[in-house]
């Protein structure tokens, strides 16, 4: 079962933007497979030191456009993007501390990161520039 699962309600209405939201989620999924396989797994700092490289050019490529178009809340959604990459970090100390009591907060601390952000600031995008599916 994957880590995590894109949701309808994730979408901003930006196709690229949302076509980024689910690569992230499924690379997410690929990197938490590998850390949690059997045998050969993927080291956490690995797991982590792609998922903040995904993450970072995601956050870049989304700042681009909002700057692009002149979105008035720039300036917040960024703040958010640094507020998240810096708890990343610091899940990834945690997990360097304690992996085995990490691993098991792993998905709701990673899902409970990606929903709040989509769900606020992103949707505040959707608003602005497109149309959200029902």
């Amino acid at each position: 079962m994957p880590l995590l699962q894109w949701k309808d309600n994730y979408s901003v209405g930006i196709e690229a933007v949302d076509h980024e939201h689910k690569e992230l989620i499924e690379l997410i999924n690929q990197l938490y497979g590998e850390l949690m396989a059997k045998g050969e797994p993927l080291t956490a700092s690995a797991f982590f030191g792609d998922l903040i490289k995904a993450i970072s050019a995601h956050f870049a490529l989304e700042e681009r456009f909002m700057r692009d178009h002149g979105y008035d809340q720039l300036p917040q959604h960024k703040e958010d993007h640094e507020r998240l990459l810096d708890e990343i970090f610091g899940l990834m100390d945690e997990f360097e501390r304690d992996d085995m009591a990490s691993r098991e907060d792993l998905a709701a601390r990673l899902d409970a990161w990606f929903s709040c952000h989509f769900e606020t600031h992103d949707a505040r995008l959707h608003k602005a520039f497109g149309p959200h599916p029902d």
